[in-house]
């Protein structure tokens, strides 16, 4: 078994209100990847979207800071994540093996702004997966970092949040609000 965690620290905190921050637990196993993580004051009763973002070529990403906020807007959204970051990987949702991105299984915080997700993911099925999408099977997790995103739909966010992203995806959904350095556990 190989291990790893992941301290997940506070991003836009100032904008948004709350530090939400937590940790992120990995255990490798043979046939499954044990994914624990439980975040603390996020925004309240609400679907988080988290996922690990990387790099396809295998470098080494990094959580991304107020310092990424290129448009000086006084938040940093998802594509000004992507230069230290990189692309969204695999989400931390009811099914992360499928790598479906956009859906309604990830986690729900409580009115306290709390939420505990775990699963055990069919390694063997997000290898392959990820192998069509990345063309690589090796996760390497300790080159990847955790996002945890989503603000309520009726926060003032500013115009030039969102970049290209929201032709896609809501920029209220995709707004970071924790990051975190995924690193091997050396037992």
């Amino acid at each position: 078994m190989t291990s790893y965690i992941a301290e997940i620290k506070p991003l836009n905190e100032k904008f948004i209100g709350t530090g939400a921050h937590g940790t992120a637990k990995f255990t490798e196993g043979a046939s499954a990847l044990h994914i624990e993580i439980e975040m603390f004051d996020t925004p309240k009763n609400m679907q988080h979207w988290e996922h690990f973002h990387g790099f396809p070529n295998g470098k080494d990403a990094e959580p991304a800071t107020m310092s990424q906020d290129v448009n000086h807007d006084g938040v940093v959204d998802l594509p000004e994540t992507e230069a230290v970051s990189g692309t969204t990987m695999v989400p931390f949702d009811a099914q992360p093996h499928k790598m479906h991105i956009p859906n309604d299984s990830y986690p729900v915080s409580d009115d306290q702004g709390h939420f505990k997700y775990e699963n055990d993911v069919p390694l063997n099925d997000l290898k392959a997966q990820f192998k069509t999408v990345f063309g690589t099977d090796d996760l390497e997790l300790d080159k990847r970092v955790i996002y945890v995103h989503g603000v309520p739909s009726n926060t003032d966010l500013p115009t030039t949040t969102g970049g290209h992203l929201t032709d896609q995806y809501d920029a209220h959904v995709t707004l970071p609000i924790a990051t975190g350095k995924i690193i091997k556990v050396e037992w």
